[in-house]
């Protein structure tokens, strides 16, 4: 074979190996892909639209603007629905993770207050037994020594026992006696005041009038005194007019008063002021010694 016949066949072979390699290209475009080296060197149609659709999704993932996903309405949610299934236990649990755990979410307000009426209901409840005691009485007793040695108060004694006045007590009868150990806490910047029974949530109340000489500074005190007023008149406890007259609780230093919105504002020289039957409420509640926190 001469060198010419040669390269002819090796030009022919080149052209038939390009005129193949063209006719698999277009298959893979047109027809079906062949993967491989085609697919390294070509993408298909399908496979360029799927691959501008990830990278128009992922922009769209960076330049969108996710929702606010609040936890706290979703546990307020399922609190809702054991409610109206008569769950009370659950549902009250629910609203106390609320509190506690999303304190800043939307549904907490709601939940603190829903959990406060759950929780004084309880706490009130002359048939829930749990944190109270049965007190025989002995000779010598009074009310105020029966307070002092349960460390409670007369106001509490008074309203376990449905009693409208103090009333002559004789040995061998029994009492219903809760002590009272709560801790108040004062929040001026929200203008709130909660009742917590150690680190457990128990009430809340809004703060209607603040009128104190400066800003009250942050730390603890505690309950100096407490006392009832009608007609700007003392009223003691034994009087039948006690139930009804405007109660006042004095804390120690620095010195403040908190009392019901009854009273005139002008009376008090440095004061925090409460609804009048959340002031009835909180006097129930607390005693002389409690601690008052102010945050």
């Amino acid at each position: 074979m001469s060198l010419w016949t040669l390269i002819k066949l090796l030009a022919l072979t080149g052209v038939l190996a390009i005129m193949a390699f063209t006719g698999l290209l277009g298959y893979h475009i047109w027809v079906a892909p062949l993967g491989g080296i085609f697919g390294q060197m070509i993408p298909t149609p399908s496979e360029v639209v799927a691959r501008q659709t990830d990278a128009d999704f992922a922009k769209n993932i960076r330049t969108a603007e996710l929702p606010n996903i609040d936890p706290g309405e979703r546990v307020f949610q399922k609190a809702h629905e054991l409610l109206a299934m008569g769950k009370m236990n659950e549902a009250r649990e629910k609203l106390t993770s609320i509190v506690n755990v999303f304190p800043s979410s939307s549904s907490a307000p709601v939940a603190r207050r829903i959990v406060g009426e759950m929780n004084l209901d309880e706490v009130l409840s002359a048939s829930h037994r749990e944190g109270k005691q049965i007190h025989t009485v002995k000779r010598g007793n009074s009310f105020l020594s029966i307070a002092g040695e349960y460390k409670t108060s007369i106001d509490c004694i008074m309203y376990l026992n449905s009693m409208m006045e103090l009333k002559n007590i004789q040995p061998g009868e029994e009492l219903l006696v809760m002590p009272l150990n709560f801790r108040l806490l004062i929040e001026p910047q929200r203008k709130l005041l909660s009742i917590w029974d150690g680190g457990r949530f128990l009430r809340e109340y809004s703060i209607i009038g603040l009128n104190t000489v400066g800003k009250l500074p942050s730390g603890s005190t505690t309950i100096s005194a407490k006392s009832a007023v009608l007609a700007g008149h003392p009223v003691p406890p034994q009087s039948k007019d006690y139930r009804g007259a405007e109660k006042v609780i004095q804390a120690g230093k620095p010195p403040f008063q908190i009392r019901g919105a009854a009273e005139s504002a002008e009376a008090l020289p440095n004061g925090i002021i409460l609804r009048s039957q959340d002031m009835e409420e909180i006097s129930l509640l607390t005693r002389i010694g409690n601690e008052v926190e102010i945050r």
